[in-house]
């Protein structure tokens, strides 16, 4: 029987690498993510594009980080034209189905409850199918972090998981005999931490080891993480105890149903390719910060990433990849695994070798994360925070344009993150290359908000000039095959190549 090209791809919300077993700590209980893992490769260092939850599910679906995509902050839409996978996969006969959150629409945290192009109708159910099947009481019940410990607490059923592994379950079902990118989308672990029993107690009375990062003071640190941070940099850190019962409880609850699906998974879709990740993670008092934001520290912005190759692509068991990876590069991977074109517009590249050969291959110097706001609805949460930022094995550089001050962080020697180093004259090469690699994203991406201002920083005035033509690149992006070709402005002829030209020496020679 000729076997048939099938992705399962699987994601939490707010799912920090170092809550996850396999990762290497044991005290969390996620059993069926960590046999995942010892059937695959586990990425130890991905990164999310963008950590909030909206802006990461749009460079994760579309290919394009998110200042290309249009999905630069929660609630705002995709840009027209920006296609997701489902998009590239329907015209090539791929059957796919999106079930759980999706939170691309531009609609509120619970999205519009329609099917947007692409992906099976029958199956289609964001959150907004969820709460609509819910009373008014059920409703209230439901947005509640207490619900999960009164009154008996939760049933398993009741939860918006459990709904999404059965959808998932049944698809899988009726469609095992197809070629299919199915993606499951939990909401959990995200706020309000529903969970049944056992998953409600399971971490009673644990206390969260607290890192030294807890102890931040943040000295020579952006003026915005002070601000971010408010009270929570006078507390008594001695006798501050992280606790987080529920969100724990609720991680291990959501690993429970990515197992009943990965069962199903196992029997009907046994040469399915199978990807676990999600969109960013939490500081949970890291820092002297909560929740997510314009940061790439590892509690914010490092996530877990595990691949499992199926038939088309063959990945080792239990093999570990120590070197950055990006969510950007998962478009691409899913395009090569069904044996489809990449149109040039997109960011990233496949995966192809890191899941095959993780031990021989490295994929990238550096991986970007950004950040614009954190919603649109309304003006909390710092308002409006510029980030642009490169991460490679060793070290870290972000940034703040609306900030006087940026970061380096030397993360082999200082793995908490406590001393930025953006003025230290040793580090200048180190900080020179990150620099320049962003620069360089920035152009090769068209992205909108670059200027001379991400240049010309307080730690190199003196070095570099604002100049009012930038960088001078100008180019038009590169067609696809079937595409309009775009026209050259002083020509109106066809551009068939990516050009990429001095806007300057165009002036000299008299061009314009």
């Amino acid at each position: 029987m000729e076997k048939k090209r099938q992705i399962v791809f699987i994601m939490t919300d707010t799912t920090r690498w170092d809550m996850i077993g396999c990762y290497g700590y044991p005290i969390m209980s996620t059993p069926n993510i960590d046999k995942l893992a010892s059937e695959g490769v586990r990425y130890n260092k991905a990164y999310s594009t963008q950590p909030v939850c909206g802006p990461a599910r749009s460079a994760i679906f579309t290919g394009l980080y998110p200042h290309s995509n249009g999905g630069i902050t929660n609630t705002v839409s995709l840009t027209a034209g920006v296609k997701t996978i489902g998009e590239y996969l329907k015209p090539n006969g791929i059957k796919s189905a999106y079930i759980g959150k999706w939170h691309l629409d531009g609609g509120d945290y619970f999205g519009n409850g329609i099917c947007p192009e692409g992906y099976d109708e029958d199956y289609w159910y964001d959150m907004r199918c969820y709460v609509d099947e819910l009373t008014d009481e059920e409703k209230l019940k439901s947005r509640k972090e207490a619900t999960s410990l009164e009154k008996g607490g939760v049933s398993e059923d009741f939860t918006f998981a459990h709904r999404v592994s059965n959808r998932a379950i049944d698809y899988i079902n009726k469609h095992n005999e197809d070629d299919l990118f199915l993606c499951v989308s939990y909401d959990e672990p995200h706020q309000p931490y529903l969970c049944p029993e056992p998953y409600a107690s399971m971490y009673k009375g644990y206390e969260y080891k607290k890192t030294p990062n807890y102890y931040d003071t943040l000295e020579g640190k952006p003026f915005y993480q002070k601000l971010w941070a408010g009270e929570r940099l006078k507390e008594d850190k001695e006798n501050l105890h992280i606790m987080p019962q529920l969100f724990f409880g609720c991680n291990s609850f959501a690993d429970y149903e990515i197992g009943r699906v990965l069962d199903e998974v196992k029997k009907q879709l046994p040469d399915a390719m199978v990807v676990f990740t999600s969109d960013h993670g939490e500081a949970l008092g890291a820092h002297s910060l909560n929740l997510k934001g314009a940061s790439v520290y590892e509690e914010i912005s490092h996530i877990p990433m595990i691949i499992k190759g199926g038939a088309f692509l063959n990945s080792p068991k239990g093999e570990v990849y120590d070197h950055v990876t990006t969510h950007i590069d998962l478009v691409p991977t899913f395009l090569d695994y069904f044996g489809i074109h990449q149109p040039p517009v997109l960011a990233g590249v496949s995966m192809r070798a890191i899941i095959e050969e993780p031990k021989k291959t490295v994929l990238h110097e550096q991986v970007f994360s950004e950040f614009h706001r954190y919603e649109i609805d309304h003006d909390g949460f710092g308002g409006i925070q510029f980030m642009r930022a490169a991460i490679s094995d060793n070290s870290k550089l972000a940034i703040h344009l609306l900030d006087e001050t940026d970061e380096l962080y030397d993360t082999k020697k200082d793995p908490y993150e406590m001393v930025n180093l953006i003025n230290d004259p040793t580090y200048k090469e180190k900080r020179g290359i990150l620099h320049q690699s962003i620069l360089n994203w920035m152009n090769d991406s068209r992205d909108p908000y670059r200027g001379y201002q991400w240049k010309c920083r307080p730690w190199n005035k003196g070095e570099v000039e604002p100049e009012w033509e930038c960088d001078g690149y100008t180019r038009q992006r590169p067609c696809d095959v079937g595409e309009i070709k775009q026209l050259d402005y002083d020509s109106a002829q066809e551009i068939t190549d990516n050009v990429r030209f001095k806007f300057k020496s165009i002036k000299a020679a008299g061009v314009i």
